[in-house]
């Protein structure tokens, strides 16, 4: 009866000098003189209905207006637009609103034919509101469909 055959020992294969590098973990003594690890803020995932703050500082240029003027027609305090201006982000409420300025801005625009004409209109008391400005009356939801009702009724006027 033949007797097996145990299998030979395969000898590990000899590693590269460059692998061996890449795969070398630094000893403590190493990590310490190291520089320091930067932490980075996590990129946070976009949030549907939420703008970053930006488009806020976006559409108080376009509008020509002061941090403080902007922020009191949406009505944000300065604490809590510094709060959004660290975080980078409006809330979902605050984004809604800078959206139908936005909006606002957009069809006036386009009615007046510049961004000019545009915010001189909704800085301007118009009688279709009763004598009160565009922008201070848009201040709530229900007064901003009156300032948009009004420039949709323009438009039409004119034709467009």
């Amino acid at each position: 009866m033949k007797r097996a055959s145990k299998p030979k020992p395969v000898p590990p294969k000899k590693k590269s000098s460059t692998a061996a590098r890449s795969v070398a973990k630094p000893s403590k003594a190493t990590a310490k003189k190291s520089a320091p690890a930067i932490k980075q803020k996590p990129k946070q995932k976009p949030t549907p209905g939420v703008l970053a703050f930006g488009e806020f500082e976006a559409l108080r240029k376009q509008l020509d207006l002061s941090l403080d003027d902007l922020s009191a027609r949406l009505g944000l305090s300065p604490r809590a637009i510094a709060e959004r201006k660290a975080a980078g982000r409006l809330t979902t409420d605050e984004s809604g609103k800078v959206v139908f300025y936005a909006r606002l801005l957009g069809h006036a625009v386009h009615l007046f034919g510049g961004l000019d004409e545009a915010r001189r209109w909704l800085k301007t008391p118009q009688r279709g509101l009763h004598g009160a400005v565009p922008l201070d009356y848009a201040r709530t939801d229900l007064g901003a469909r009156e300032v948009e009702n009004l420039l949709t009724m323009l438009d039409q006027e004119q034709g467009g």
